[in-house]
């Protein structure tokens, strides 16, 4: 054992063997005997002894403490990049070399470094759950700002790490989708309210405070409720716009049929010209502000009730402006009916009040639909009636012009009669193939229409066999005409060869001819046209009238030619043509 040496100040360097030499001249100068000196050296070795055994033991407690600290950050750095994720860590030092103490503090910075790394991990953690804590409770509608979710330490890794941010940008997009879908529906509402001239402000508010204009864009509300209730009141929106819309185009069309049927002045329907602009405009197409307010709407309903009390009061000035259109059609349409029959009955049914004004308009509108229908199907008829009669009209100047016996003189206008005779010539050699044409047409129009075919009346195929027939007798009156004229010739040349001188030749009588028909000037008849008959006429005498049973032999004869009383026209019962049967 190595000596070990103390400093006093009074005796100096002290050590133990100057002690135990000091001890022994203690001994000696009181004379202690050999076994109390053996007995007390012993003493003292074992209280060194004693003493060394409790500094290893605590140099042994010590080092196992060293020990463990070391296992233990080790195990704490094994747990901090198993938590971090890292497989190795540049900064570790190596465990085979340096005493503990030496491996403890080249250990220390590696561990605070990892401690530091993973504090900032759970800080970028807590930060993404936060985040995600928030958009979910913004997407559920039940966030109160509760405070971040614990953080799992045994796992922050940046593989977790980045878990957690892709679904952090799964559900920003999300939150951008259904924010961009709320800003959407909310200007839809707007829109929508303006046109309907609802309160946005209200409107929106009903459906979350925060949707109103006075929050920013990333406060509105993104919920499932939010939008589902967005979309709903969208959806009732456009269907009050469709229903307000329908019955402003009912509104605007009664308001139009009012003032057709009462010529209502222009300046009074531009009025409402804001109301009509919309008469034929889809749901999609208005979009001006107040265009489909509850007021207009009411506006346009107080004037179509004040329109609609006007036109009862005015309901015989209307229904006889409907029946005097009626009438216009039958008229042009060469239909014959009874007016004051018609108009009668007008009357009797609006002062009885058996039948509604607007039925009775209704029905007198079909009437005036059905008679346009017929007149159209008459009209290629009529057509051709009218150049039948222009025709005849041609007829009977030609007859007049080839018995003038001046036709050829040099007088004014002479020239101007030659080329109407040359275009008279060639316009009634067509007029066998045109009645040929007519009647073949009239008897397809009869068999298809079941009814006969009348014109002013009269069945117009009795008019064309009247025709004919009479047409068929000029020629032989002009055959007679012809043979007579040669007779007289051939007499005329005996007597200049017997008695040499000719005799003046005596004026043959005249052909007849067909009196062109006359068209209708609106006047006489039942219905403002003249009832007309053939008639046949010579030059000598004018005109005559056919023999009485060759009329009462033949179908009716045409009303076109010669006035006849009103009571040969047909009888009516409702005010139209009643129909009679094909000859």
């Amino acid at each position: 054992m190595a000596a070990s040496t103390v400093q006093d100040p009074l005796l100096g360097e002290i050590t133990c063997g100057s002690l135990l030499k000091k001890l022994q001249e203690i001994w000696d100068e009181v004379g202690e005997p050999d076994e109390e000196r053996d007995k007390m050296l012993l003493q003292i070795e074992q209280e060194c002894l004693d003493v060394y055994q409790r500094k290893v033991e605590l140099a042994v407690k010590s080092r196992a403490q060293l020990i463990q600290t070391l296992s233990d950050c080790k195990i704490e750095l094994t747990n901090l990049l198993s938590a971090l994720g890292e497989k190795s860590f540049d900064g570790l030092p190596d465990e085979s070399s340096g005493t503990i103490k030496e491996q403890l503090e080249s250990i220390a910075p590696a561990l605070e470094q990892l401690w530091r790394q993973k504090d900032e991990r759970v800080r970028e953690f807590s930060d993404v759950q936060s985040q995600i804590q928030k958009i979910c409770g913004e997407i559920a509608g039940n966030f109160t700002g509760e405070p971040a979710p614990a953080v799992d330490e045994s796992d922050l890794s940046l593989k977790k790490l980045d878990e957690y941010q892709a679904q952090l940008q799964e559900l920003q997009k999300e939150k951008s989708e259904r924010l961009h879908k709320v800003l959407e529906f909310v200007s839809t509402v707007h829109d929508l309210c303006a046109v309907l001239g609802v309160d946005f402000f209200s409107t929106v508010t009903e459906v979350h405070p925060s949707l109103n204009d006075s929050t920013t864009v990333q406060s509105k509300s993104i919920s499932n409720d939010t939008l589902s209730r967005l979309a709903k009141t969208v959806l009732a929106l456009k269907e009050d716009k469709k229903q307000r819309l329908q019955k402003l185009q009912e509104l605007a069309s009664q308001l139009i049929e009012l003032w057709n049927l009462m010529d209502t002045s222009e300046e009074e329907r531009e009025l409402f010209g804001h109301v009509i602009c919309n008469i034929s405009a889809s749901v999609d197409d208005v979009t001006v502000p107040g265009a489909l307010a509850m007021d207009l709407i009411e506006q346009a309903e107080v004037e179509a009730y004040r329109l609609d009390k006007l036109k009862a009061s005015r309901m015989k000035e209307i229904a006889f402006k409907k029946q005097g259109e009626l009438e216009e059609i039958f008229t042009c349409a060469h239909i014959e009916i009874d007016p004051e029959a018609a108009r009668g009955k007008i009357m009797t049914l609006i002062e009885s009040g058996d039948m509604e004004p607007a039925e009775l308009l209704a029905d007198m509108d079909n009437q005036i639909s059905r008679a346009k229908e017929e007149a159209l199907s008459r009209k290629e008829i009529l057509d051709k009636v009218e150049k039948w009669m222009s025709a005849c009209e041609e007829e009977s100047w030609l007859e007049d012009y080839n018995r003038d016996d001046s036709r050829y003189n040099s007088s004014r206008g002479a020239h101007l009669n030659l080329k109407r005779a040359e275009k008279a010539r060639i316009l009634v050699n067509k007029i066998p193939a045109l009645v040929d044409t007519l009647v073949a047409k009239t008897r397809a129009w009869e068999e298809d229409h079941d009814i006969s075919f009348t014109y002013d009346g009269v069945p117009l195929l009795a008019m064309l066999d009247e025709y004919a027939m009479l047409r068929q007798e000029r020629e032989e009156e002009k055959r007679k005409f012809r043979d007579q004229k040669k007779f007289h010739e051939q007499q005329n040349t005996e007597q200049e060869t017997i008695f040499g001188s000719r005799a003046s030749p005596a004026k043959p009588a005249g052909t007849k001819k067909v009196v062109a028909p006359q068209r209708t000037n609106g006047s006489g008849g039942t219905n403002g046209t003249p009832s007309r008959r053939l008639s046949m006429n010579s030059p000598q005498n004018g005109s005559r009238s056919m023999n009485k049973d060759k009329r009462d032999s033949r179908p009716s004869a045409p009303a076109n030619y010669v006035a006849v009383s009103k009571d040969d026209a047909l009888s009516h019962v409702s005010g139209t043509e009643q129909a009679s049967p094909s000859p």
